[in-house]
Parts: C-alpha cells; sequence; structure tokens
C-alpha cells in the first residue's frame, strides 16, 4: 500500500502540479489531524505550523486533498462540510445528531455487502461511498424542548 504522502504527490503529478513547500506543510498538518475537522480547524492548525500559509491556500489544498482521495468529506445536514481521512483508514459510515451535531461512526459488514450487490446489479464498480443517517441522539431525546 502506498503511503498517503505518494498518493497525493502522484496524484498532484497527473494534475500537472507540483508539491510546494505550503502543500506539504498542509498535508503533514492534515494527515496529523484525527478524526472529524472543519476547513477552518484545519486553517488554525496550518496556521500554528506555518503562520505565513493563508486561509485560501489551505481551501484550495483541502480540494486536492478530496479529490486524491486522501481527504473524506460528511455532510452535516446543515450546510457545514467537516473533514477526515480517506485513504489508509478502514471504512465506516455515520450517524449524526441533528440536534447537537454529536457524530457516531459504525460499521456493519451486512450494508456494506448489500450496497456492494446493489452497485453490481446496476452495472457499477464503486470507488467509494458513504452512509450518512441523521437523527436524534439518546442524550438529545432526554432534554426537554427543541425540534429535531
Amino acid at each position: 500500500m502506498k503511503s498517503a504522502r505518494e498518493v497525493f504527490l502522484q496524484f498532484l503529478q497527473r494534475q500537472g502540479m507540483t508539491m510546494t513547500p505550503q502543500r506539504a506543510t498542509i498535508v503533514e498538518v492534515f494527515l496529523h489531524e484525527e478524526g472529524h475537522f472543519s476547513p477552518e480547524q484545519l486553517y488554525m492548525a496550518v496556521n500554528k505550523a506555518d503562520p505565513a500559509i493563508g486561509q485560501a491556500t489551505v481551501y484550495r489544498t483541502l480540494k486536492l486533498l478530496t479529490d486524491s482521495g486522501l481527504a473524506a468529506t460528511l455532510d452535516m445536514g446543515d450546510g457545514a462540510t467537516l473533514y477526515e481521512h480517506g485513504y489508509g483508514h478502514a471504512h465506516h459510515d455515520h450517524l449524526i445528531c441533528v440536534r447537537c451535531g454529536g457524530k457516531t461512526e459504525i460499521v456493519d459488514h451486512v450494508i456494506e455487502e448489500r450496497q456492494e450487490r446493489i452497485a453490481e446489479k446496476h452495472g457499477f464498480e464503486l470507488t467509494r461511498h458513504s452512509m450518512l443517517l441523521y437523527g436524534v441522539c439518546p442524550r438529545c431525546r432526554g432534554k426537554r424542548g427543541g425540534s429535531g
């Protein structure tokens, strides 16, 4: 299995781009972040590593990381998008609480097999997928008031 850095470098080369020092810093910071994070959180972490790197550069590189398959997106359902590692990590899906925004990672092999059979039935070769289930978590269901 190729390292994440190798995957990104090869992606850039296919796009006719190079690994600039700024991109290298952003990739390193991204690879050290764990869990789910916003573009703003990544920018703040990059800013600590190199304050000269601008927010636009971080956002453009995050798009490249997503296009290369190193970053995966998570639509929170409220217009916000979070990111997580998409390469070299076990596949999982998510339960998302519409009240508190809490995220629970789930793995269900039966669902995965069913998704693969559905794709095959329709002549698709899956390259990647995600499943997001929205609802209200047990903690928020115990709270009074609010909507959801």
